[in-house]
């Protein structure tokens, strides 16, 4: 069964990310925002996990760890923090992934590389809207 989050959840982890991206800028490693990201959202009083790997398995098969989640509110959201010049569709189906693997709905793809915060945060999630190619079983389009 796929988890959804509340709209209370992410409007506080968003107001989280503004702080964040008005404390710091842009310009910065991701690495950076993530750790800045994830104490922000703990002060909060938020359980959160940070690169959280996940194995992969085919046919039945341990793969081992096949990816890592930078920001996983457990059960609720997924967060893939990023800090390039513009978001690419590889950048949504990467997210699209993650979200199907945890088996959770929402997951925002957050880009501190902006001048203003709210032009680097994608919303993304597990169910489509007929005849986008481009994102299979997401609603997110680039």
């Amino acid at each position: 069964m796929v988890k959804e989050c509340d709209p209370e959840l992410i409007d506080r982890v968003l107001t989280a990310a503004t702080v964040v991206h008005r404390e710091l800028g842009p310009g910065l490693f991701e690495s950076v925002y993530e750790q800045a990201l994830a104490l922000e959202l703990r002060a909060a009083g938020m359980v959160v996990l940070t690169q959280v790997g996940l194995p992969v398995s085919y046919r039945g098969t341990d793969l081992g760890l096949g990816f890592r989640v930078d920001v996983l509110v457990p059960d609720k959201l997924i967060l893939e923090i990023k800090s390039v010049r513009q978001l690419e569709a590889i950048h949504v189906t990467q997210l699209l992934t993650y979200l199907r693997c945890c088996a959770i709905q929402t997951g925002f793809i957050l880009n501190f590389n902006c001048r203003l915060m709210r032009d680097g945060i994608k919303r993304v999630t597990l169910f489509s809207e007929p005849g986008d190619p481009r994102v299979p079983r997401g609603n997110s389009s680039i």
